[in-house]
């Protein structure tokens, strides 16, 4: 991959897509393509494919797609599993149409089966049943890495599949309705301290600056008992936070600039051939929600208790990568989770 080589990162203010694209700065590419959404829509083949037509990119990171957490897969299922789908169908069948050497396709540690042995190996894929509250999201992700393995394998692409564990990093995504499990904890833990100190202004500069979720907007949340109603009904309490499960299930967590740095790596020095139908991304070590939640209460700096709502699903009790693959390409993993909180945490502030 030459300096000045055309490369298009799909989806680049996400949060993969954004870190990707600050390694690839970081090295002095310059030739970098990207869209808006409302430039080209993902979901629309015609769109697509008059964008690859215009745009000829040579090298294509996949980063695009519709997350969420357990609430925002449960609720949106269709349109979880159509958009994810439309994305992927669209922009790998368009690269191969338009001559791109190398597309890295970004997947998910979702794709393994709920019971699969531990750590999760590249081949326990499809060896059994998924994630029920995930599960349109994972179909969405298998059927892209399957569609990037049949078009090397007929047309001669060179496309290749990594799957992270769960990031956290800068532009992530701090919606309460839509969030994955690490941001929803962070942006909790921070308004539970602003309302145990009585900070009113604190909760509506936050409120302004982000949104929070259910449709709700700033400008409804005017006074102290306003405030405190609606951080409510998110389980943000004055005294205390309430969180969903039972605070049991094991996570691994990757900071995005470690797996941007993985996937460039990986961009830059192997084919398909070497890699193989998929690669796994993480650090190789977990600890439970209730050891996060600490971890992140302490970097927050709350001091009010902690309660979980065991009512409330859990999801998939275990989920740690095997991560011998990518470390036999000469890379792991550089940031402790700890100081990637850290990070996190003072990018939050400085955005309010």
């Amino acid at each position: 991959m030459h300096i000045d080589t055309r490369i298009y990162i799909a989806g680049h203010r996400g949060l993969v897509g954004s870190a990707i694209t600050r390694r690839l700065k970081s090295l002095g590419y310059s030739n970098l393509v990207t869209r808006e959404l409302a430039e080209t829509d993902l979901r629309d083949r015609n769109a697509v494919n008059r964008f690859f037509d215009a745009a000829r990119p040579e090298y294509v990171f996949l980063a695009a797609a519709k997350v969420g957490g357990i609430h925002a897969n449960n609720t949106y299922k269709a349109e979880f599993i159509y958009d994810n789908l439309a994305i992927a169908l669209n922009v790998i069948d368009a690269s191969y149409r338009a001559g791109v050497k190398k597309l890295l396709n970004l997947g998910s540690s979702c794709i393994y089966p709920r019971l699969a042995p531990q750590p999760l190996r590249e081949e326990y894929l499809l060896t059994g049943l998924l994630e029920a509250t995930n599960e349109p999201y994972a179909i969405a992700k298998i059927s892209a890495i399957k569609l990037c393995r049949y078009y090397n394998e007929q047309y001669g692409t060179n496309f290749l599949s990594v799957m992270p564990t769960n990031l956290f990093g800068p532009g992530d995504n701090f919606n309460l309705e839509t969030s994955h499990v690490l941001p929803a904890l962070m942006r909790k833990f921070h308004l539970a301290k602003l309302l145990l100190g009585g900070d009113l202004s604190g909760v509506m500069k936050d409120l302004q600056r982000r949104p929070l979720g259910f449709g709700i907007k700033s400008d409804s949340v005017a006074t102290e008992k306003q405030a405190e109603a609606t951080l409510q009904k998110f389980g943000i309490f004055r005294d205390h936070v309430l969180l969903w499960g039972t605070g049991s299930p094991l996570r691994e967590f990757l900071y995005s600039d470690d797996l941007a740095d993985a996937v460039v790596h990986l961009m830059i020095n192997y084919e398909y051939a070497q890699v193989g139908e998929l690669v796994n991304i993480g650090v190789g070590n977990d600890l439970s929600i209730k050891e996060l939640a600490r971890k992140i209460e302490s970097a927050v700096g709350y001091s009010g208790a902690i309660q979980f709502d065991p009512t409330k699903p859990d999801g998939t009790p275990r989920k740690l990568l095997d991560i011998s693959k990518i470390q036999s390409f000469g890379w792991s993993p550089k940031t402790s989770l700890d100081e990637g909180l850290k990070r996190l945490y003072s990018w939050y502030c400085e955005g309010i």
